[in-house]
């Protein structure tokens, strides 16, 4: 729903840090594949969502800022995030493991199978014109209802589910039982019904199983591993002509942003789960090089894997030996598509 701000939004004062971010998507187009899949699945789980509320789960609060940057680019940071149980009691303020300031890609969010998420997104920038006006929030995966799934009337049939210069939009997702995975969120409203995507308005949602367990390879052998073993996530997105990625210590929560083809640290014989998620318009193949790992929902351990645009992928390792990984095909060769996996001795 809709909501006024207490007061006037704020004029767009931030100081972008990374100024070569700006030519970071100047070949990412909007895709038509984004309207094909919001036409086909217009809800990720319509009226679902409450039927699947556990009481077992934790209540997430979240306020999410649209910021506009220099060259024309947009991007979300995270203003205040609260983890607290369903009836809003024993809170903790994790805020602090995010960035201070609005990047490319957006905040990474972290949840289990069983939570939910109650999102506001403000509209902090003074738009240039009215194609600019509206700003949303639309993810993958999980359960919502119609006047949560951030698109357009034009779209949804229903309403202009956006946050604007002068109201605020709130979302509710639900982490019902096989919403597990990690799945993209993005704007669908920004200029038009495919949204800003391209401009920089895209984050993660990670939803760990309720299970807590991990598949690894270990020797060749899928095994099972605890959640809490894992000392590090990457979460790298494969643009159409470059990686970016966020890094996350698992211990603290607290989150980095890395960059172009950022390079990868982890100490050695630790876990670490890599989640690669393709946006864009090209084909990709994702290989680090010397290691195997579990394919998703199989027995199989493999060493690359194709992807198309929204698909995601997500793998845990047991971090050995220094590698790079890489886009494998060629185009994504010529365009310098890679990055280094540096383990350190313990």
């Amino acid at each position: 729903m809709k909501h006024k701000l207490n007061g006037s939004f704020l004029i767009d004062s931030i100081c972008f840090p990374h100024k070569w971010i700006t030519n970071l998507l100047s070949k990412l187009h909007c895709m038509p594949v984004l309207l094909v899949i919001t036409l086909l699945f217009p809800l990720a789980a319509n009226a679902q969502a409450q039927e699947n509320n556990s009481t077992n789960g934790e209540l997430h609060t979240i306020e999410l800022v649209a910021e506009k940057l220099a060259g024309g680019y947009f991007a979300y940071r995270m203003k205040q995030h609260v983890i607290s149980n369903m009836d809003g009691t024993n809170t903790q303020d994790v805020t602090s493991r995010y960035p201070d300031s609005a990047t490319i890609p957006g905040p990474t969010i972290v949840i289990n199978e069983g939570d939910e998420v109650d999102l506001k997104l403000i509209h902090e920038f003074n738009p240039d014109s009215s194609a600019e006006e509206q700003v949303s929030v639309h993810v993958h995966g999980v359960h919502y209802d119609i006047l949560s799934d951030g698109t357009l009337e034009y779209i949804n049939l229903v309403k202009d589910e956006s946050a604007t210069p002068a109201l605020f939009y709130e979302y509710r997702w639900v982490a019902a039982p096989g919403t597990a995975g990690t799945w993209p969120y993005h704007d669908h409203n920004l200029f038009n019904h495919n949204g800003a995507e391209d401009k920089g308005l895209f984050g993660a949602l990670i939803v760990n199983k309720k299970s807590g367990n991990v598949d690894i390879n270990i020797q060749g052998q899928k095994q099972s591993a605890p959640l809490l073993s894992i000392q590090k996530d990457y979460v790298l997105y494969m643009l159409d002509d470059t990686f970016v990625g966020t890094e996350i210590d698992s211990t603290t929560g607290q989150q980095s942003y890395l960059g172009v083809n950022p390079t990868l640290n982890a100490q050695q014989n630790t876990n670490v789960r890599f989640h690669v998620i393709a946006l864009g318009t090209n084909l990709h193949t994702f290989k680090l090089a010397g290691y195997g790992w579990v394919n998703p929902g199989t027995n199989t351990i493999i060493s690359e894997k194709a992807m198309g645009p929204l698909e995601k992928h997500v793998f845990t390792v047991q971090a050995g030996i220094s590698s790079s990984y890489k886009d494998t095909v060629s185009s994504s060769n010529l365009l310098g598509m890679k990055g280094s996996f540096n383990v350190h001795p313990q």
